[in-house]
Parts: structure tokens; sequence; C-alpha cells
């Protein structure tokens, strides 16, 4: 049982590691961060952006960064990119400092509740769920590997989903 008294979310695209986040954060009166927004906050651009003039790398260095940084503090819930887990370094703070928390989708709730988003540089392209795909190919093992806890994704409200959250969450969280 990992007894940090910082909560932090991974999950593949669409989860809903922000939403959901949000209301973690407020339920156990906790700071929140969203890795992405604190990229645009810092660059001054959209993460798609930074994508266009550094690439996926420079994307990745700024994550790594904001991650460190963030990591460190306490008491947050902190919702991380959803390919945060691709470097080890990251996947070593995210366990270190945190209780980790693995919000899990299929590939048809990820379509569904992407299907609007045209703000995801990796999603840019003819098919989705091809690249949805792939992604999870690459990443399912890594959240696993780090994960304190795995939560089912399931067809429900953000609400919904938030509240199933903290019932497991209080069953095995220590903080």
């Amino acid at each position: 049982m990992n007894p940090s008294c910082n909560l932090f979310i991974v999950g593949p695209t669409g989860a809903g590691k922000t939403s959901i986040g949000r209301r973690l954060a407020d339920h156990y009166g906790l700071s929140f961060i969203d890795i992405d927004q604190e990229i645009e906050r810092v660059c001054g651009v959209p993460v798609s952006t930074v994508f266009e003039i550094e690439g996926e790398a420079g994307f990745r260095q700024r994550e790594s960064a904001l991650l460190e940084e963030s990591s460190r503090r306490s008491g947050v819930v902190m919702a991380t990119g959803a390919g945060a887990v691709l470097d080890p370094a990251n996947r070593r703070l995210l366990a270190e400092r945190g209780y980790v928390l693995w919000l899990q989708a299929t590939l048809e709730q990820q379509l569904e509740r992407l299907a609007q988003d045209r703000q995801r540089p990796l999603l840019a392209g003819a098919d989705r769920a091809e690249r949805l795909t792939a992604m999870a190919e690459r990443r399912t093992s890594l959240y696993g590997e780090i994960a304190d806890l795995a939560i089912p994704g399931a067809h429900e409200t953000v609400q919904a989903a938030s509240a199933r959250s903290i019932l497991l969450i209080d069953q095995h969280w220590q903080r």
C-alpha cells in the first residue's frame, strides 16, 4: 500500500484524467495539477503548437520537467499526459512520489469521448482507432507497471465515474 499524500492519475487519452481528477481534488481537499495545462501555461501556447514547433521529443522534455517539478509538491492530485509513462524516469517519479491511479478506457469509450476533439496532435489523421490502438499497445503495460489502483472504464457520466473512483480509492488509499 502506497501511503503517499499525492494522487497521480495515469491512463489513455480520453480516460477522464482531467475531468475526474478535478473532482477527486475537490473531494479530498487537494490542489489539482494537469500537466498538459501546465505546459500550455508555461509556454503560452496550446500543446498542439508545442508539437508543431518542437515535435513530440520537445513536448516530452517539457512534460518530464514539469512532472518532476510538480511531483515534488505535497497534497496534490495530478493528471499526467497519456504518454508521460513512456519515459522510465517519469514512471519512477510517479511511483515514488504518489499513489498512482490508472483510469482505464476501452477503445470504444475513447473514440466516443474524443469524437469532437481536434486538439490532440497525436490523434491527427484519418484513422483514430488505429492510432489509439497503437498507443495502447505501447502504454498499457507501463500504466500497469506503476499503478497502485486500476479503475476500469465504464459508460457513465463524469459524476458517476468520479463517485465510483472515490469509493475504490477510499478502500485502498491510505494517506
